[in-house]
């Protein structure tokens, strides 16, 4: 018998299910980790810019302390 192609599935350790081989919670169940994968993917994108930025501003504090002090010269 020829399968349908046409139909979703989702690979779960190895093995294949359609959408109608799925009770109702599992199917919330998935929706969960699919929407907790997004969130991490987007947590991750963050933590990434915000370690980036922190290096930059780590970067630009320690070339301010080797540079020689400025004598002020009101003094």
């Amino acid at each position: 018998m020829a399968r349908d192609t046409n139909k979703a599935s989702i690979v779960i350790d190895g093995t294949d299910y359609t959408e109608d081989q799925l009770t109702d919670q599992q199917k919330v169940l998935i929706n969960h980790i699919s929407d907790l994968d997004r969130k991490i993917g987007s947590a991750q994108f963050s933590l990434d810019q915000l370690q980036v930025g922190r290096n930059a501003f780590m970067n630009m504090l320690k070339q301010s302390l080797a540079e020689e002090p400025k004598v002020d010269e009101a003094e």
